[in-house]
């Protein structure tokens, strides 16, 4: 199910493929637009690549582990996460340093990060084995903060498999997606990197695990994890647009020109195994009304 909004229609438009699955991408994660291209993580080709607004693919690092996240500092150095082992590498004159190991302070796999605008950075940790499937679910999921002096403090717990995670335009507030809470939670940021006034910015229904989401200008944010769809989600719940896509959506990201373009990472499945095997998966992409704003 869908909320849409009280007396009004849900706007709705179909996507279009942009990278297809003869590209041999395997689960494309953490999509982000820099310098004219889109940059993410094929997680189960252990790889950052890139790809233009025509299509061209490029493998920017082959890495040696499950990456779990990625992130770009204002200098443009990449930073990666080791999702497994639970350390930060950044990449300095295309060498790989690390940068910080939270093998301490999360327990179990990373999942997603974003740099804030003072150096610092956050990273979310799922908070059980989520590859295990004979561990159940618990809401037991950490952010960690890393400041700009790489001091590691946990800011956050007890999420729900946090998932993808916002900064807004101001830089005053995280957005993390709960994807097995159904919601998105906000916090108010505080000058330190510290977290507090944890709210409810969303509760969306039962049928959406949001994953990857990114912010428009009008304060809104796109949420992946809806099936064959990504939602426009305002700060109630209320959704007004979605765009359709041929396979299930798993990460959203606003880029192009204007950042009006919506990039939609797809795949037929989620499942390590069957996307090793038998990649399905697409980068399709919808032009929208209002432009992207905020990180990333």
């Amino acid at each position: 199910m869908v909320r849409a909004p009280a007396g009004g229609r849900l706007q709705s438009t179909s996507a279009i493929t942009l990278v297809n699955v003869r590209s041999g991408l395997k689960f494309a994660k953490s999509p982000q637009w820099i310098r004219q291209k889109l940059l993410f993580l094929d997680i189960h080709d252990r790889c950052i690549k890139s790809a233009d607004l025509d299509g061209a693919i490029q493998t920017v690092r082959a890495l040696s582990y499950l990456p779990g996240s990625l992130s770009v500092f204002a200098d443009g150095e990449l930073v990666v996460g080791d999702a497994v082992r639970r350390k930060l590498y950044r990449w300095v004159l295309d060498s790989p340093k690390q940068m910080a190991d939270l093998s301490n302070v999360a327990g179990f796999f990373l999942s997603a990060s974003i740099v804030d605008n003072c150096g610092g950075m956050y990273v979310a940790d799922v908070g059980f084995d989520f590859l295990n499937p004979l561990v159940d679910p618990v809401p037991n999921g950490v952010i960690v903060y890393i400041s700009a002096d790489g001091k590691s403090s946990v800011v956050a717990g007890g999420l729900f498999f946090p998932n993808g995670m916002i900064i807004t335009a101001d830089h005053k507030t995280l957005i993390v997606a709960e994807t097995l809470g159904h919601r998105l939670t906000a916090f108010a940021i505080e000058d330190d990197g510290s977290l507090k006034d944890r709210r409810v910015w969303a509760q969306l229904q039962d049928d959406v695990k949001p994953e990857g989401i990114c912010p428009d200008r009008e304060g809104a944010v796109w949420v992946a994890g809806a099936g064959q769809r990504a939602l426009r989600v305002n700060e109630d719940g209320e959704i007004d647009q979605q765009v359709m896509c041929k396979r299930s959506v798993f990460a959203t990201a606003l880029g192009g020109p204007k950042r009006r373009h919506l990039f939609l990472c797809t795949s037929d499945s989620n499942d390590p195994v069957i996307t090793r095997q038998s990649p399905g998966a697409t980068i399709d992409i919808a032009e929208v009304e209002t432009p992207g704003s905020g990180i990333p």
